[in-house]
């Protein structure tokens, strides 16, 4: 029986610095530890870096999850684990160990500081999108 409160969000993963399929197995391992709950994972793929481009490439996967986190609750508990993780921020679109975004969640649309829903990045990187029909 599926609980109201349950809202479903895909993330997308992505690590480009030191051992990027651990930085990836490990904040799985650290969403699995807030309150959601893993439905199904994309495989994952190696990609050029699109935006800042001399940069090691990157490995990303998608994840659907069900929780009952708000969008922001959500959004603090994924900077918490990337910093818990090691994350340090260079510059925007830089190098990262990991790097953790909500892609979608429900059909919510959001455009605020914190905060773009559906992300920019289903458009401008298309093996996103590749990676959402892992999903289904």
């Amino acid at each position: 029986m599926s609980d109201s409160n349950q809202h479903k969000a895909i993330l997308s993963i992505g690590s480009n610095l030191g051992d990027r399929l651990k930085y990836i197995q490990d904040s799985i391992e650290e969403i699995k530890k807030i309150p959601s709950k893993i439905i199904s994972q994309s495989r994952i793929l190696e990609t050029k870096a699109l935006e800042i481009t001399n940069q090691p490439d990157f490995l990303n996967c998608a994840i659907l999850i069900e929780t009952n986190l708000s969008p922001i609750n959500l959004l603090n508990e994924l900077q918490q684990i990337e910093i818990k993780l090691g994350r340090i921020k260079r510059y925007d679109k830089g190098p990262r160990e990991i790097d953790l975004d909500i892609l979608t969640y429900d059909e919510l649309v959001i455009a605020n500081d914190r905060l773009t829903l559906p992300h920019h990045s289903i458009e401008t990187r298309p093996f996103i999108k590749e990676l959402m029909r892992d999903l289904v």
